[in-house]
């Protein structure tokens, strides 16, 4: 049985593992203002790419590392790659008159952060699972809850060090938690089963039922990430909200996010898992159309926090559904169930860039047309529950 301080140690490093994810979006007044860094959104966009690669690398293979090595030794990795991320972050500060050497710095950070993150949270997700095996629904919903949590700080702390006129104590306070972080782990045994290395299995072999799951959070992390890299960017450029105004509507929907895992975890008892993870897609396809036809700061803040609501459960029920599905293959749907999320989130977090400038595409059309991808996802999601769990 997992003991107070290991448990303490995974769920608080979800926190300070969703606040480092989302620094670098929330802080894209930074990176794309004059006074900035000035880059272009598609410059803003690509500087995402090297964090989904190596998200994807590392959430496919920690599985696998977890059988050879040990799962503390893969989590213990991550806590290191996102050390680096948010060291070099701050470092970019001494860059700002040198746009082309500090872009070249962040893509070397985004990488280092994609690693750690996808390291990180197949690692978390496989250890709540472990560590409650009786309720591994609500495990890892109030572990994504958590991640949330940190998720929902970020945009507040960029406003707050903002106005301190030093955003750089944010990545360096990350980086000394997750220090600390690394610290405590390293003196605690943090066992969980992940099946033997001679048990490995190879893409061919995976269950039919895996790719449902996969192509489910693939397109879920579309549809997250465009709310989460570009809402601040349409607020402020086509809706005429502040920097202020919109890190406020981005902090709302990781709120929401929050508040809605929350609130799924405690109405699990009552209503069933499988509905609400048929109705959340559904849901996302109305508020796309809510949040292209928003006016002002007041109305952004309504129509991102609605979205937040969309999204809040459906990553963490897509992990927890598939690793009861598949139980002796747990810590591999983890990480190759990430690593399709990140192809999802690299999708959107490079691809609307080239939408917007080259194609002309406002941002609001581009929001317009987030329905028309979650409209694959009500399918999938129904195709996934009509099974029993």
């Amino acid at each position: 049985m997992a003991s107070r301080t290991e448990i303490g140690v995974i769920y608080g490093a979800a926190v300070v593992q969703g606040l480092a994810l989302v620094t670098f979006p929330a802080a894209s007044s930074i990176f794309t203002s004059p006074d900035g860094f000035g880059f272009d959104s598609t410059r803003y966009g690509t500087m995402f790419v090297p964090q989904v690669a190596l998200a994807i690398l590392a959430s496919a293979l920690a599985p696998r590392l977890a059988r050879r090595w040990s799962l503390r030794r893969v989590l213990l990795a991550g806590f290191a790659g996102n050390v680096v991320s948010m060291a070099l972050l701050a470092l970019s500060r001494l860059l700002l008159g040198a746009p082309d050497m500090a872009f070249a710095l962040l893509l070397v950070a985004t990488a280092a952060l994609g690693f750690g993150f996808g390291a990180t949270v197949m690692a978390l997700n496989t250890y709540a699972e472990a560590f409650f095996p009786e309720g591994v629904d609500r495990a890892v919903l109030v572990l994504n809850a958590l991640l949330g949590v940190g998720t929902a700080l970020a945009p507040v702390l960029v406003a707050a060090v903002l106005a301190l006129g030093a955003w750089w104590l944010l990545p360096v306070a990350v980086a000394c938690v997750f220090v600390l972080l690394v610290g405590i782990a390293s003196m605690q045994p943090l066992r969980a089963e992940t099946g033997d290395a001679s048990t490995s299995i190879g893409w061919m072999n995976l269950p039919e039922r895996f790719w449902l799951y996969a192509a489910a959070v693939f397109v879920y992390g579309i549809l997250e990430t465009l709310n989460g890299n570009w809402a601040m960017l349409y607020l402020t450029g086509e809706r005429g909200v502040s920097a202020r105004g919109a890190a406020f509507a981005l902090a709302v929907f990781w709120v929401m996010v929050t508040l809605g895992r929350v609130a799924i975890a405690m109405i699990a008892r009552y209503v069933p898992a499988r509905w609400v993870y048929a109705a959340l897609p559904v849901l996302l396809l109305i508020t796309f159309q809510i949040v292209s036809h928003v006016q002002g700061q007041a109305g952004g803040i309504i129509a991102l926090g609605l979205a937040g609501l969309a999204c809040s459960a459906f990553l963490p029920l897509s992990i927890s559904f598939g690793g009861k599905e598949f139980p002796h293959l747990s810590a591999l749907m983890a990480g190759e169930l990430i690593a399709f999320y990140q192809l999802g989130y690299g999708v959107a977090a490079f691809g609307i860039g080239p939408l917007h400038d080259p194609g002309g595409l406002t941002y609001a059309t581009i929001f317009a047309a987030g329905s028309l991808v979650a409209l694959p996802l009500v399918l999938i999601a129904y195709f996934i529950v009509r099974r029993p769990l």
